[in-house]
């Protein structure tokens, strides 16, 4: 479905269901050259399982209008604004790589409105080799090869993501081109990636959160290697804050290579509703 955020159209996928205000509702938050898409397996479950989902392509990705955001802070207040435009009160939010970035500043800016953080594949800082961010400008095509073959354990897709005999590089590139393609007037690429870069806010952010944490971190992850993470665990345990740790045997598209796994992760997680929900 679409809607109208600080006017332009953004395009939510809620699971094949209707969306209602009053139910538990989860936005998941897409990262670089990626789209709502990704969540095929996890929002799709969600929706059957009691909860709205709002699993959005970011303004000016894909399906959704807008300007691009060129910061994290920029896309955290967006996703303010999306849940005063939906009419929802709480939320829970589930980020991956540059989307966890946002949900979890997001999720610091807006403190008992979120339920839950669920950080996939995250690191702080987020920094992104020069010669990365100079090809993702220069040299898109060399760039997305690259983010393509650095981001995974493996070539073959579990059934569950989708699909037997899926060549899960093309359907990188594939994903990583029609996205790039849906903007002609900002390179996404290169935007998301100095977003990344750049954010500084990370521990911060950590300090600030009222709800519990879960990092989803990939061992085999050579875009965000779990060590990298633990920053921002130590920053969230020394501040108080309830924190779960979930190992994927898997690289950076944790989604997709360990679908189930993740998901039961994240439903797991999410189980440990306020007691409103």
């Amino acid at each position: 479905m679409y809607i109208q955020v600080n006017g332009a159209a953004i395009y939510c996928y809620t699971g094949g269901k209707a969306f209602d205000a009053a139910k538990p509702t989860v936005v998941f938050i897409h990262g670089v050259l990626n789209d709502h898409s990704v969540w095929a397996l996890q929002s799709r479950y969600m929706a059957n399982h009691g909860w709205n989902v709002l699993a959005i392509d970011l303004p000016g990705h894909c399906r959704s209008g807008g300007d691009a955001p060129a910061t994290v802070e920029q896309s955290a207040d967006f996703i303010g604004a999306l849940l005063d435009a939906a009419g929802v009160q709480r939320a829970a939010l589930v980020g991956h790589s540059w989307g966890s970035l946002i949900a979890m500043e997001a999720a610091a800016r807006l403190k008992d409105r979120i339920s839950h953080l669920v950080l996939v594949g995250t690191a702080f800082p987020m920094k992104v080799s020069p010669a990365l961010i100079e090809a993702s400008q220069t040299d898109p095509e060399k760039a997305m090869r690259m983010v393509n073959v650095f981001s995974r354990s493996t070539l073959s897709a579990p059934p569950s993501a989708l699909g037997p005999g899926t060549w899960v590089f093309g359907a990188g590139m594939a994903l990583g081109r029609k996205v790039l393609r849906s903007n002609t007037a900002v390179n996404v690429f290169h935007r998301g990636f100095v977003a990344c870069d750049s954010y500084a806010g990370g521990e911060a952010a950590m300090t600030q959160l009222r709800c519990p944490v879960l990092f989803a971190l990939g061992s085999q992850d050579q875009m965000t290697a779990p060590k990298a993470a633990q920053g921002l665990v130590k920053a969230a345990q020394a501040a108080g804050k309830q924190v779960q740790i979930a190992h994927l045997p898997v690289g950076h598209n944790q989604m997709t290579e360990a679908p189930e796994e993740t998901l039961a992760a994240i439903r797991d997680f999410l189980r440990a509703r306020s007691p409103e929900y």
